[in-house]
């Protein structure tokens, strides 16, 4: 086994650590008769060999190596192998012609080169695959059929071989594994398409599993979603009912490992929990699928998760709140009943399904409402409450259904903030959330100042304090002024700057009760940071209402060579100042011709706010409009504040408004604002088209 090995030069060869002269130990460890070394060595491969799906001259080098491994039945584990072979051969580069259209010297050929050789260095062995779809080891046949759709240079006698295959295979997971895999080549292959979608049709109908019936629905549903029936939400519900009823017995439990201190096996722990206790956790993976090809189909996606909410079981209703929050972070839709049921899992006994709802619940701000009611008996039920069965820390779930009510803007939220704020340790989004709740978080505001007054002024003063900052402008808690001055005057070398814009957010949010700061707040004017700078004038100006030292200092960023974030903060708190800042108009002018967006966009902002000029700033608003979605928050309070003078936007505003994805959505990842952010929009939208049709604000 492994000949040859030996004669590879591997420390000429690197890897993401450098030398690859741990390679063979790690290959050998691949073959090992013990799980955890296997483990281990399998964990080196992806950690090191294999680095976040990079392909290096010691992954290329591995490849004959892994494919004799992958051929010996005495091999355990072969499964993974497998797995790790189809990742290292499965990148695949756009067309043929991107590699040609690199450049010897560009930084990405050797990168793309070796994705070409490494696909063509397994496609060359992957006859070895062919007969694994036969293994005896039911981890090498469910490895098996993905490799040979991705890998294998003959689709057409793969095709036929996944089909056959699947007449004989009587493990459910494999099964699912050969009509996925089937799909897959539809994909990959225009010309196996349409005879794969009409055979997948077929099987969605024909086949006695309801478990294989839903796996070929979801696959001809993702190889041709133009094409999905008008009654795919009952078609689905139905066999998903057909499903729960048939397994009517917890899965059998798999083979125990050995714990390891791997990345690999935290992974797998994690998976191995998530389906604990669950007859059919393969029906999360074909959800998934669905609702991919569903897409923009939104109120059936929004029907399909009603009706797994509504389910008997608890898994499909788990699976039902992680789908609806990749639905409702991506597309605008009405969500109301979807959130109801959602608030309604947080008394169910089962952690992870409150988890889940709870983690879902966060993220909603405002949307959250209809679930307010749920949160707030949740919370009244004390931790005793949690029900049998409860993992992991009670608190932390507590403090995430009391972020959520928070969050939503309901005031059941404040008492048990205060009760919070008794507590040693403080959740810091608690404090961040205390924002949208009105004058009756004002008695937060002596628990608030007591906290602020134990921060010590220390290196790690900001991280302390700034939450505390932001939660006392936000419930205007005046009394605390002589504590956040300690924290202004105190702020050691350390992020002084941020300190110092933090306290003097919070004063300028006191107004006149913060007349005691002024004096520091003059001192801040001249300050180097146009951040500290500019909020002192903000903090002087809510103080006094005195332009005769505010004007001059913010007027003196607006100056040839100044950045685009000086230039922003002076016109965003000369838009905050409004008409009384008129004077300042001239010298904002020059921002609305910058190349920096940010810069037009807050330039012509305040131009606006001061001046009361739209026909100059209204084009270059609309201009950012279209060039950066990102822009459109600030855009649309703008032309909230215009009315009638902004009639010109009042077809991209409408446009906006007909839009159902959110202007903010990304396919890499999301933020815990985003969905608020996007609400945030909408309701500016509809108060600027609502000024813009009557007139009114």
């Amino acid at each position: 086994m492994l000949t040859g090995i030996e004669e590879v030069d591997w420390a000429s060869l690197g890897h993401a650590y450098g030398p690859a002269d741990d390679v063979p130990e790690l290959l050998r460890g691949l073959a090992s008769a013990d799980p955890a070394e296997r483990e281990t060595a399998l964990d080196g491969m992806y950690g090191a060999v294999h680095h976040q799906g990079d392909v290096y001259d010691s992954t290329l080098a591995c490849i004959p190596f892994l494919l004799e491994l992958v051929a010996d039945p005495a091999v355990q584990d072969r499964g993974c192998i497998v797995e790790l072979l189809t990742s290292i051969g499965g990148i695949e580069l756009d067309d043929d012609e991107e590699l040609d259209e690199l450049g010897a010297d560009d930084e990405e050929f050797i990168p793309a080169a070796n994705y070409a050789m490494a696909a063509a260095a397994i496609a060359a062995g992957a006859d070895v695959f062919l007969g694994l779809v036969s293994d005896a080891d039911p981890e090498v046949r469910l490895a098996a059929p993905c490799a040979l759709a991705s890998l294998h240079p003959e689709p057409a006698r793969v095709l036929n071989l996944l089909r056959e295959r699947l007449t004989v295979e009587r493990d459910t997971e494999v099964r699912l594994a050969l009509v996925a895999a089937v799909g897959r080549l539809a994909l990959r292959h225009a010309s196996l398409r349409a005879e794969t979608v009409e055979w997948l049709g077929w099987l969605a109908r024909a086949a006695q599993d309801p478990g294989l019936r839903l796996a070929a629905l979801a696959q001809r549903a993702r190889c041709a979603p133009g094409d999905i029936p008008d009654d795919v939400v009952p078609w689905v519900t139905g066999l998903l009912e057909e499903i729960r009823t048939s397994a009517n017995r917890p899965a059998a439990p798999g083979t125990e490992r050995a714990a390891t201190p791997t990345l690999i096996g935290q992974v797998r722990e994690l998976l191995e929990e998530h389906a604990a206790g669950r007859p059919a956790p393969w029906t999360e993976e074909l959800l998934r699928t669905l609702h991919a090809a569903l897409d923009d189909r939104v109120d059936d996606r929004i029907a399909l998760i009603v009706a797994q909410l509504r389910s008997p079981d608890w898994g499909q209703r788990s699976d039902a709140i992680w789908m609806c929050g990749g639905l409702i972070r991506v597309w605008r839709g009405r969500y109301e009943e979807v959130v109801r049921l959602v608030g309604a899992q947080l008394q169910d006994p089962e952690p992870r399904l409150r988890e889940a709802a709870t983690s879902f619940l966060e993220r909603l701000f405002e949307l959250g409402a209809p679930a307010a009611d749920a949160l707030a008996a949740r919370l009244a039920a004390g931790p005793g409450a949690a029900g049998p069965g409860t993992a992991g820390p009670v608190r932390s779930g507590r403090d995430g259904a009391l972020l959520a009510l928070a969050r939503a803007g309901d005031t059941r939220a404040v008492p048990l903030l205060a009760r919070a704020l008794e507590e040693p340790e403080v959740r810091r989004e608690l404090l961040y959330a205390m924002d949208g709740l009105g004058p009756s978080a004002a008695m937060l505001a002596p628990l608030l100042t007591r906290r602020l007054a134990e921060v010590e002024l220390d290196e790690r003063l900001y991280d302390r304090a700034a939450p505390l900052l932001y939660a006392l402008a936000a419930v205007r808690g005046a009394q605390a002024v002589p504590e956040v001055l300690r924290v202004l005057r105190g702020a050691p070398a350390n992020r002084r700057d941020w300190v110092r814009e933090a306290t003097l957010r919070t004063l300028a949010a006191f107004g006149p009760a913060a007349a005691e700061a002024v004096p520091d707040m003059r001192r801040l004017l001249a300050a180097d940071s146009a951040a500290v700078a500019t909020t002192a004038a903000r903090a002087l100006w809510a103080a006094e209402g005195d332009r005769g030292d505010v004007l001059p200092a913010l007027e003196g960023w607006l100056r040839p060579g100044a950045s685009g974030a000086e230039w922003c903060a002076a016109a965003q708190a000369l838009g905050e100042i409004g008409p009384a800042a008129a004077a300042a108009a001239a010298a904002l002018r020059p921002g609305l011709a910058s190349r920096d967006l940010w810069v037009r966009v807050r330039s012509a902002a305040a131009l606006w706010r001061v001046s009361g000029d739209a026909s100059v700033a209204l084009p270059v608003l609309l201009a950012a409009w279209e060039e950066n979605r990102h822009a459109r928050v600030d855009i649309s309070e703008c032309l909230a504040e215009m009315g009638p003078a902004a009639s010109a936007a009042q077809l991209v505003v409408l446009t906006e408004l007909t839009r159902r994805r959110r202007h903010n959505a990304r396919e890499d990842g999301s933020g815990s604002h985003d969905i608020h952010v996007d609400e945030k929009l909408l309701t500016l939208c509809r108060a600027a088209l609502a000024r813009m049709e009557r007139g009114t604000f």
